[in-house]
Parts: C-alpha cells; sequence; structure tokens
C-alpha cells in the first residue's frame, strides 16, 4: 500500500483565521466563545457561540463568488486557499489526479432560512434561482473542484459531526490505494443561525450557560451540552514519492483510519463503546505497539454529559490499564464545537502537536467528573516528545471516525 503525507495545511477558527494564529492561540488557551452577536438572542435560552473574528471573505473571493455562495462555501473556499498555497501543489500536477474529500455536516443553513422567509413573504417567484446550487451540501467540494480543477474525484461526505475525519480518511484511502495521487479534504460549517441554534438546544444538547468560562466544558462535571461553533479546516494529503519528488514540505503521514457506526440511535452514543472503541483501534493498526505516553489523542470532547463519558470508556477499552498514560485534550473547550469542520481542524492540531510535542490544554476543566479519570490536560498545554497523534470524532446517527498521524521516517 502507498504511504500518504500531509503537505498543506488551512484553518478558519474562532480563535484564528489562519492555521499559525490557530495554533499559537490554541496552546495559550484562548477562549474562542463569547455573546452571540450575529443576531438577537433575547428570548433564546442560549447566549454564546464560538464566532469567527474578522472574517472577510474577499480577502480571498472576488465578489461574485461571494454573492453567488453560501457561508459554509466561502468558509471552506478560504481554508482550502491557505492549504493550497501552503502545500506547493497547484499547478505540479494532472488535474486528473487531484481528487476533492470535502463535507459539512449542515450545509447551506443561512441560505435555507433567508429563501423560506422569502418564499413565505412573496411567494415561488422571490426564490433566488441561486437557493439550491449555494444550499446543497456537496457545493463546498464541487468549488474547491472547479477553483483548482481538480477532475479526480469530487466527493461530499457528511457525517454530522465526524464529517471532517470522515473526508480526511476517505481521501487517505484514495491515495494510499491508488485512486489519486493528491486531495484537497476537510470540512466547513455556518450554522450559527437562528433556527439552527433553537433546533439544538430544543434537543437538549446546546449550552446554556452565559457565562463563556463555564459554557464548553469537556470532561467538567458542569458541564451542560456544547457550544455553537462555526469555520472550516483543511487538509492537502499527498503520495508520499510524489511530494518528495516535487520538494513538498511534509507536516505528518497518514498512519491509520478507522470508522464505525454505533447503529443504535439518532443522538445518543451507544451504552457500550465498542463501536467507538473499534473506530480507534482500526486507526491504530500497526501502531500497536507506540508507548501511550508518547501519543496525543485530540478527543471528541463535546461536553455533553453522554459523549464524555462514552468517549473517555472507548479510551479504556482500546488502551486497557494504559489508557492513563495517554495525553488527551478537547480543543473544543476554545474553539465550541464546528460540526462538520470540528475533525479537520482537530486534525490540523493533532498534526501541530504531534509536529512540535506541545499537548494543547482542555481549558476550563476544574472539576473533573469522576467518570471522565483520564489525562485531559486541564488548562494548561504541556511540552512532550510524541510519537503519534490520533483526532476522534463522533457524531448524530452513531458515526464515529478515527484518523492518525505519524512522524516521517
Amino acid at each position: 500500500m502507498r504511504r500518504v503525507v500531509v503537505t498543506g495545511m488551512g484553518a478558519l477558527t474562532p480563535i484564528g483565521n489562519d492555521v499559525p494564529t490557530f495554533w499559537e492561540n490554541l496552546k495559550a488557551g484562548s477562549l474562542g466563545i463569547g455573546p452571540i452577536t450575529k443576531f438577537s438572542v433575547e428570548d433564546c435560552k442560549y447566549k454564546l457561540a464560538a464566532q469567527l473574528k474578522d472574517f472577510d471573505a474577499l480577502s480571498c473571493l472576488d465578489k461574485n463568488t461571494v454573492r453567488r455562495t453560501d457561508l459554509f462555501v466561502q468558509y471552506a473556499l478560504f481554508a482550502a486557499a491557505e492549504a493550497m498555497e501552503d502545500s506547493g501543489l497547484e499547478g505540479t500536477m494532472q488535474p486528473e489526479d487531484l481528487s476533492v474529500v470535502f463535507g459539512s455536516g449542515i450545509g447551506g443553513f443561512e441560505t435555507f432560512c433567508a429563501e423560506h422567509v422569502s418564499m413565505l413573504e412573496g411567494g415561488p417567484r422571490k426564490v433566488s434561482p441561486l437557493f439550491v446550487p449555494k444550499m446543497i451540501s456537496n457545493i463546498a467540494a464541487g468549488n474547491i473542484a472547479i477553483r483548482y480543477g481538480a477532475r479526480n474525484s469530487c466527493l461530499s461526505v457528511t457525517t454530522a459531526c465526524a464529517t471532517g475525519t470522515t473526508a480526511i480518511g476517505e481521501a487517505f484511502r484514495a491515495i494510499r490505494d491508488g485512486y489519486a495521487e493528491a486531495a484537497i479534504c476537510g470540512g466547513s460549517e455556518a450554522a450559527i443561525t437562528p433556527l439552527a441554534m433553537a433546533g439544538f438546544t430544543n434537543a437538549l444538547a446546546l449550552s446554556t450557560s452565559d457565562d463563556p468560562k463555564a459554557a464548553s466544558l469537556p470532561f467538567d462535571k458542569r458541564r451542560g451540552g456544547f457550544v455553537m461553533g462555526e469555520g472550516a479546516g483543511a487538509l492537502i494529503l499527498e503520495e508520499y514519492e510524489h511530494a518528495v519528488r516535487r520538494g513538498a514540505k511534509i507536516y505528518a503521514e497518514v498512519c491509520g483510519y478507522g470508522a464505525t457506526c454505533d447503529a443504535y440511535h439518532v443522538t445518543a452514543p451507544a451504552p457500550e463503546p465498542d463501536t467507538a472503541a473499534r473506530a480507534v483501534k482500526n486507526a491504530l493498526l500497526g501502531s500497536e505497539n507506540v508507548d501511550p505516553t508518547r501519543i496525543y489523542v485530540n478527543a471528541h470532547g463535546t461536553g455533553t454529559a453522554l459523549n464524555d463519558r462514552c468517549e473517555t470508556a472507548a479510551y479504556k477499552k482500546v488502551f486497557g490499564e494504559k489508557a492513563g498514560e495517554l495525553h488527551i485534550s478537547s480543543t473544543k473547550s476554545m474553539t465550541g464545537h464546528m460540526l462538520g469542520a470540528a475533525g479537520a481542524i482537530e486534525a490540523v492540531a493533532a498534526i501541530l502537536a504531534l509536529r512540535e510535542g506541545i499537548i494543547p490544554p482542555t481549558i476550563n476543566l476544574n472539576e473533573p467528573d469522576p467518570d471522565c479519570d483520564l489525562n485531559y490536560t486541564p488548562n494548561k498545554a504541556k511540552n512532550t516528545d510524541l510519537d503519534l497523534s490520533i483526532s476522534t470524532s463522533l457524531g448524530f446517527g452513531g458515526h464515529n471516525a478515527c484518523i492518525a498521524f505519524r512522524k516521517v521516517v
């Protein structure tokens, strides 16, 4: 099987609009959560979100593209542009060899809501002809492929909160098995809208805290739900020999991927951690002998009561008595939950942790839940040598995905 490496990364997050800024703020434990400013929340239970700061689509996209795309597509194009520039891949390969695997958990929610209002107020004639091509969830992948002339497979992945990780994993498999030489992969989301927020709140998924420091609390016994985030993450994956031939910078090697389904419930994780654990175990095939003290785990860590307890149990099932030796953290404590973009952004964090030997913290973890008793790196980053990093994502519908990275030797 062919080796697959990461040669470019892009990030658009609530704590930084590029990879270097995101990473510096992650290490510093910066909080990206604050009062919602996109719309009035006067009559809402929810008050907080992890919004982007100072995002300017026109810094990367032309006016016509901005007019014809939903925010989630703009976010995707923005992150993909950074990743492609970082990689130096553009113009170095045949279009038929470049694939796109890019997803969104929800798609064009803002467009959907706006056009629904147009329909109610003005009738069918008032619905924009751009409604469907702005809203459909595959259109971020389609726009990325158009922008870079990628004529290999162009896939849109939707596995809820596991979307970003699934996209990276499926791109990895395509390159490993010889179907593509390189891929632009990741996820984006722009769902901080009144309807989406109301839906998640009424499903008892969102935190209703009005204190930014007491809202996104992964593995803390005070946790009461996740905080909605937004943005995008992108990776450039490339066949190893292809990357070496063109002198590419290599961040890490993708060394494993696992994906399973609980097949249990539309929102709740299975009571037993077997299927989530199997996704992690499959991602670690071939890396079983790595010392757990040299492994970083970017946990899904949403701050919901069920997820954090079940995820802890999954790591214990995989690593047994040595689970306590792992270095684990949830960066959602800083970024909020970016839904379809979460796995892609957290892969960036996992790669940089591996590369620099720095474990980003789980901030505001002040009252650990006795059921979440692993090393979740509370409040302060830690320096340590690493050989492997993994990123785990678990989504509505029972989707479980895990991707593993190691240093290139």
